[in-house]
């Protein structure tokens, strides 16, 4: 790509569903990625959730050689080194620079693993290829491209203006092979007549000497977005029947836990970052967060935090997430320095502390709600599916009331537990620590079904559609896409 958010994963996701209906063994991969929404494989290791949704797109189970080294970034200056799934350490930015070609043989192990598995293997690029101060060490781009000997494809973004520019800068701030091993350019985001284009597509092949194989329109598709540059995080939905306001977090993580919501017309989900924003939702969710204790202590200082309090005070219905569930607990404890060593209070609306230590926790779960009073007492029972990914352990008084009970699906020989309960519940506060508790369906339907009986809404026409097969739809619709927009004969001879 041109730069960030150019179209990247999803115009890669797109081919990986064209060459998987098309008969070929397909899976995605991207040797460094840098983002805060990341998931848990089988096995217990964590990877970039832009290639968890890719691998979904090649309808194939997503493992942690897709995406060997993923960095998320915990301050301005430095980031979470994670390799191959387990945690590195914490890097600031000229230290990873400086270090980043050790990298080098696991990012090759695990190519040429899954290249020997797969016909067709697509890399993902990061950010631009023309970072002159930084091409040097570069083992994402055109540096990774030249490792395997990969043909590129290179994506502008038409929407932001200056297509042109970026394709031609782009090609010519590469050194004369890396130019030879672009063979097709992608302008991504076009709205209008193709036809008023084409003079200039004409003059941008004539100047840099490769082929235009696509021009592709502006889309909306309902598919799950790399990091925060997602479009889900400011948009404004209008208020539906039932409003749910999300913190914005500074270091908001797994924002896709939210997706189901978003596709049920009946509810509007809105992102924010301030109490003027916050109004009167008929639910405030605190999300995931790659900083739980620096990001309470921005809603402590911007009131958002004494905002949240006193709606749940005044029966509101609060609902945290992960890193959001430790900061409705009663304090966060960070003695190993996790989180910079500071103990602080927590907001103080569930019987909880938090105690941070060194291993992260991270586990694929199966669970069932326990049981549940309050405006989420039809939740009791149902079962869902999860996984974890934390360094916080949850320490309850006795006679805690716990959200759920969780099952891990593939051992977990950190722990030593198949078995164990996780979040927490009290009056109209809820918390928990698995991420995608809300997929399954009944789970959705359960809870705005509750919220429209507490506001005397009928909600007999409310309906949820299976997320599995919502995301399968919305590949398929890229895919379409794919084989509308772009040349797909050139595609295979490029490859």
């Amino acid at each position: 790509g041109t730069m960030s958010n150019a179209g990247k994963s999803l115009i890669a996701a797109g081919l990986c569903r064209v060459f998987m209906q098309d008969g070929f063994k397909v899976c995605p991969f991207k040797s460094q990625n840098m983002a805060l929404n990341s998931s848990v494989t089988e096995d217990n290791l964590e990877m970039g959730r832009a290639q968890v949704m890719q691998a979904e797109a090649c309808g194939i189970r997503p493992s942690v050689r897709m995406n060997p080294i993923l960095l998320k970034p915990n301050s301005d200056m430095g980031s979470q080194v994670i390799v191959n799934g387990e945690v590195l350490g914490n890097m600031n930015a000229k230290e990873y620079y400086a270090n980043k070609q050790q990298f080098i043989p696991a990012i090759l192990e695990a190519y040429h693993s899954l290249a020997q598995e797969y016909d067709v293997v697509v890399i993902e690029g990061a950010g631009s290829p023309a970072e002159i101060n930084l091409k040097e060490n570069d083992i994402v781009n055109m540096g990774m491209a030249k490792l395997v000997d990969a043909p590129v494809l290179l994506v502008g973004d038409i929407d932001r203006g200056g297509v042109f520019a970026q394709l031609y800068g782009t090609v010519k701030l590469l050194e004369a092979e890396e130019q030879k091993r672009i063979k097709g350019l992608i302008v991504n985001k076009f709205r209008g007549d193709v036809s008023i284009l084409e003079p200039g597509l004409a003059q941008i092949e004539k100047l840099t000497g490769i082929e235009v194989i696509g021009v592709l329109p502006y889309t909306r598709l309902d598919i799950e977005d790399e990091d925060s540059l997602s479009e889900r995080l400011v948009k404004k939905n209008g208020r539906n029947l039932i409003d749910i306001a999300i913190i914005r977090l500074p270091r908001i993580s797994n924002f896709t836990d939210f997706a189901v919501f978003e596709q049920m017309e009946e509810v509007s989900v809105r992102y924010v970052t301030k109490v003027s924003e916050l109004r009167d939702p008929d639910m405030i969710i605190l999300p995931g967060t790659k900083s739980t204790i620096p990001d309470l202590l921005w809603m402590r200082k911007n009131g958002l935090e004494a905002a949240v309090y006193r709606k749940a005070k005044e029966g509101g219905i609060v609902f945290g997430v992960c890193g959001g569930y430790q900061m409705l607990g009663m304090e966060l404890l960070d003695e190993a320095g996790v989180e910079g060593g500071q103990n602080v209070r927590g907001m103080g609306l569930l019987p909880v502390r938090t105690v941070f230590g060194k291993e992260k926790h991270r586990a694929q779960v199966s669970g069932r709600f326990a049981k549940t009073e309050g405006i989420f007492a039809n939740l009791s029972g149902k079962a869902f599916t999860g996984y974890e990914i934390h360094h916080g352990r949850a320490e309850y008084p006795e006679g805690a009331k716990s959200l759920a009970r969780l099952h891990v699906l593939s051992k977990d020989s950190r722990e030593g537990v198949s078995s164990y309960p996780d979040g927490a519940w009290k009056d109209n506060v809820y918390g928990t620590y698995v991420h995608g508790i809300f997929d399954e369906k009944n789970v959705a339907e359960t809870m705005i079904r509750s919220l429209l009986l507490r506001k005397g809404i009928d909600p007999d026409g409310i309906r949820v559609r299976d997320r599995d097969a919502y995301k399968e739809e919305q590949y398929d619709l890229l895919a379409d896409m794919i084989r509308q927009n772009m040349n797909m004969e050139a595609v295979y001879r490029i490859i």
